[in-house]
């Protein structure tokens, strides 16, 4: 069949309107393309900007860890449990290491929960990263959470340092860390007051060695446990069961402390009862038990082997339980405590309380004994690390306002 003849300028005017129809469609979807682009930058940078001003609004949690002391390893594990714990809704978290040599090292920082096989940097990885001045770790409205154990953490000196900064800090003060700290002026101190404890003699490295024992076997009887004055979590504590024994203890004790304390061994259940608040304003829970497999509970038998239980509340009278809160609570007044202690008691078979020792900061791991303390009482983890928080800002505000 025969075509209907057209003209060329005809065959023309469409072959270009066609064209200009594709390259219109090409430009517009170029252009869409670029708007999408823009939309999902904008979207993103949002998406950051949201972040970041959520970020902007936390608080910052400020956690010391690892420390001087021979508990550096116990500082670590609490620091550890701390970190995932915390509401991260409020808080973020920014961590520092100090070294065995007393150098401040900017380890991490979380925003959200790390990852259950995340760990905090200690020893020779953190010694890695570049020291900074410890007075770099100084941010406005934050606040410390020492997770420090031993000399140079819960005696007062890391207090003191705080307190130079202004910054606000859990645990606690100057007075009630070193006084905690120290058995010997602790012991003065619950005497004072009325608190009961078992009889007790004060060793010194630098006196006749010789006459220390004869006071021992005239004043105490064996077994009896010689302990440096200023050490907690067992370290340096031996249970001596004769006279022979004992000077290799004294040697012992003498590494961490010139001054040693030695106590009266006795036949007793360890009780143990949290204290949380400040000043008229304290709480005591319902008292727990160390279960032991072993004769003495010691640094290893706490941390290492695992060769402790805890029955949480302990099996103990109601009257019982209320006479262990109540002395808790009076201990822990008479040294002026704030934020939290962990008060410890023997209580022998024929009904006496004594206690053991108050202590400042306590291990502070999920599994340790004072956070379990409050989580059988209805307070959990998470939300007593927030309320330590709140106490010690109160205690900051305090102490500001008393400046004048």
């Amino acid at each position: 069949m025969r075509l209907p003849y057209q003209k060329p300028w005809r065959i023309g005017w469409k072959f270009d309107f066609f064209c200009g129809k594709i390259k219109k469609t090409i430009i517009d979807v170029l252009y869409y393309k670029e708007i999408l682009k823009m939309v999902s930058k904008k979207e993103a940078t949002d998406k950051a900007v949201s972040k970041k001003g959520r970020n902007m609004s936390k608080e910052t949690l400020i956690l010391l860890y690892g420390g001087r002391s021979a508990e550096r390893e116990v500082s670590v594990l609490s620091a550890e449990s701390v970190m995932r714990a915390v509401n991260y809704s409020r808080f973020i978290v920014k961590t520092y290491f100090i070294t065995k040599g007393g150098e401040f090292i900017k380890t991490q920082e979380f925003t959200d929960t790390p990852a259950e096989e995340e760990k905090l940097l200690t020893n020779d990885l953190a010694e890695s990263y570049p020291k900074i001045s410890p007075a770099a770790i100084y941010e406005k409205d934050a606040v410390v959470f020492p997770v420090l154990h031993g000399p140079m953490g819960e005696d007062g000196s890391i207090q003191g340092f705080l307190e130079i900064l202004r910054l606000a800090y859990v645990g606690p003060n100057i007075l009630s860390a070193s006084s905690t700290m120290d058995k010997l002026l602790a012991k003065h101190v619950f005497e004072a007051v009325g608190v009961p404890q078992v009889p007790y003699i004060a060793a010194f490295a630098d006196e006749n060695q010789a006459e220390i024992a004869q006071e021992v076997v005239e004043k105490l009887e064996f077994p009896v446990f010689v302990k440096p004055a200023n050490m907690g979590s067992s370290v340096g504590i031996s249970k001596v069961d004769d006279l022979a024994d004992l000077q290799p203890a004294l040697s012992e004790a003498y590494k961490y402390d010139n001054r040693v304390v030695i106590e009266q061994g006795v036949d007793a259940r360890e009780i143990e009862c949290a204290v949380l608040g400040n000043n008229s304003d304290v709480s005591a829970t319902l008292p727990g038990e160390v279960v032991k497999d072993v004769g003495f509970y010691d640094y290893n038998s706490k941390y290492i082997d695992n060769k402790i239980q805890m029955d949480i509340p302990a099996k103990v009278s109601a009257d019982l339980a209320q006479k262990i809160q109540e002395y808790a609570k009076k201990a822990y007044k008479a040294v002026n405590g704030a934020g939290l202690s962990r008060c410890d008691f023997f209580v022998t078979k024929d009904g006496n309380v004594y206690l053991n020792e108050v202590n400042a900061i306590p291990g502070f791991t999920q599994w340790s004994m004072y956070p379990l303390l409050w989580e059988n009482m209805g307070l959990s983890y998470s939300d007593l690390i927030e309320k330590l928080v709140d106490l010690a800002k109160e205690t900051f505000e305090t102490r500001e306002n008393h400046l004048l």
